[in-house]
């Protein structure tokens, strides 16, 4: 016995080859049935409605395959397993219809492919998945204006560089990563634009003789518009690609954060104490109180990054034609991707609404860094009319000095600065002790920086007030898109039930 012979012992002689079952076709069939089936029946029953109405069935045509569809038994199709005797779940399908209508069934696929078909379905897929993302991260964007609300006046150290930089508020941090999110939310609603756009009426490349009505596909289906070319409605993927890509930049931008607010829970931080719910404790030390739910988080957006990345490296090199390596195969990758951001939204909202924040300990470490000397060296060009390169030097020399002294930032004395402003410029200064205070004071500091943007607490607030009606308006948005496209299949299952019965 040969090699080839040997192959086909274990394999079989004909479609389909044990090995292709068990890593291709078995695999793509338990995605299809839990996934595309009701995507797949809602085709069925649009392009069904959009035949009979372009006169393309008759009366009597349209009722039958109506009550073949109505008699489609959906949880014994969601429970099958695959066998071998379908390539896949559309063919068992349209197998199962030709045996409830076997005389008009076939009509059924009249104008239409699988090309068009499936694409349709994987828009379909993709479009639900966004709004539930969309639905969480907004969930997310909620809680952490509400946590903003109530840190406006939570004096904190700013970092550059991974060192302390400048005063500033944890809300004044917790709004830049409100505006991060804002943007990986307008990036994923622009995706689901460019997913909830209709390629039914392509067929399989060039769209069809007959004349059917692309447009009331679309209707009925509730898609936004047209994939117009038909080349392009089969063949491009870059809604794939788009979807991915905002994934994966929302998936890195929230785990940048979850980085912070990791290294805030340390005792050496003491900035952040995660709630019982989300620690876990140590099976070993007893002090333990591990905030493992932000490592939890770290690691599987890290993993959503990764599932898109892999669509984006399939979709690489593919011909721009109607080919597998955008279907099948590349499809579980955006939604498994997607389902971990999602849920990471869910996750992370309910960690930061219930965490507490050392205010004290935060306020204190800020008094006595040296984040506040920017201020001293603005306030010296304000009382002395000092060029700021000058005032800067002043500043260094004090800082060097007193920290040579093991002085923290508010123990810095009028005596001190006027030394170094001394050595530096020749003559001591005209600046009081208590705008000295001032200048070294952390909450003064934000206080004034009142600019847009900035940490003052009257600004936070603003900002907080703008987004938050954002926040109401796209709320309101996914409300009524969710709302529309139930009733889009209510009236499309309704159309069905009454042609089956009348």
């Amino acid at each position: 016995m040969n090699y080839r012979e040997r192959i086909f012992q274990q394999e079989g002689e004909s479609f389909p080859g044990k090995t292709y079952v068990e890593v291709v076709l078995a695999p793509a069939f338990h995605e299809a049935k839990n996934h595309l089936l009701q995507p797949m029946m809602a085709i069925n029953k649009a392009h069904l409605v959009m035949l009979r109405e372009q006169e393309l069935l008759t009366d009597t045509e349209a009722k039958a395959i109506a009550q073949a569809l109505v008699g489609i038994e959906m949880e014994e199709l969601r429970h099958s397993a695959y066998t071998g005797q379908f390539e896949d779940l559309f063919f068992q399908v349209e197998s199962r219809l030709l045996e409830l209508a076997p005389d008009v069934a076939g009509n059924l696929h009249l104008a239409r492919s699988r090309n068009d078909m499936g694409i349709a379905i994987y828009r379909m897929v993709l479009r639900e998945k966004l709004l539930v993302t969309l639905e969480s991260a907004l969930y997310l964007k909620e809680h952490l204006l509400l946590f903003a609300q109530e840190h406006a006046e939570t004096v904190m150290i700013g970092y550059t560089h991974t060192q302390q930089a400048q005063p500033t508020t944890m809300a004044h941090y917790i709004m830049a990563a409100v505006d991060l999110l804002s943007r990986d939310i307008k990036r994923l609603l622009n995706a689901y634009r460019t997913c909830n756009r209709s390629p039914m009426g392509a067929a399989a490349l060039t769209t069809s003789g007959f004349a059917i009505s692309r447009e009331r596909m679309k209707e009925l289906l509730g898609f936004d518009e047209l994939v117009e070319n038909s080349y392009d409605a089969v063949c491009g993927a870059d809604y794939l690609g788009e979807a991915a890509t905002a994934i994966q930049l929302a998936a890195i931008n929230l785990g940048r954060t979850v980085q912070d607010m990791l290294l805030w829970c340390t005792q050496e931080f003491s900035g952040l104490k995660v709630a019982s719910p989300y620690v876990q404790i140590s099976s070993i030390m007893p002090q333990k109180r591990n905030p493992v739910s932000f490592e939890h988080m770290r690691s599987l957006l890290s993993s959503s990054a990764g599932n898109a990345q892999t669509v984006l490296t399939m979709m690489h090199n593919t011909p721009f034609g109607d080919i597998v390596d955008t279907e099948d195969d590349m499809q579980p990758y955006v939604w498994k991707s997607m389902s971990v951001l999602e849920q990471m939204y869910r996750l992370m909202a309910c960690v930061v609404g219930t965490m507490e924040v050392n205010k004290a300990g935060l306020l204190e470490r800020a008094k006595g860094s040296f984040a506040t000397v920017t201020e001293l060296a603005d306030t010296l060009v304000r009382t002395d009319h000092l060029s700021f390169r000058n005032s800067h030097h002043i500043v260094s020399k004090v800082v060097k000095e007193a920290m040579a002294a093991g002085l923290k930032a508010d123990q810095i004395s009028l005596e001190l600065v006027n030394r170094a402003a001394l050595d530096v410029i020749g003559k001591e200064l005209a600046i009081t002790a208590e705008e000295l205070r001032l200048a070294l004071d952390p909450v003064h500091f934000v206080r004034i920086r009142k600019l847009p943007g900035g940490p003052n607490a009257d600004e936070i607030k603003r900002m907080i007030q703008e987004r938050t009606a954002t926040l109401q308006a796209q709320t309101a948005w996914l409300t009524q898109e969710k709302q529309e496209r139930e009733q889009t299949w209510k009236r499309l299952d309704q159309i069905i039930a009454d042609w089956s019965v009348g």
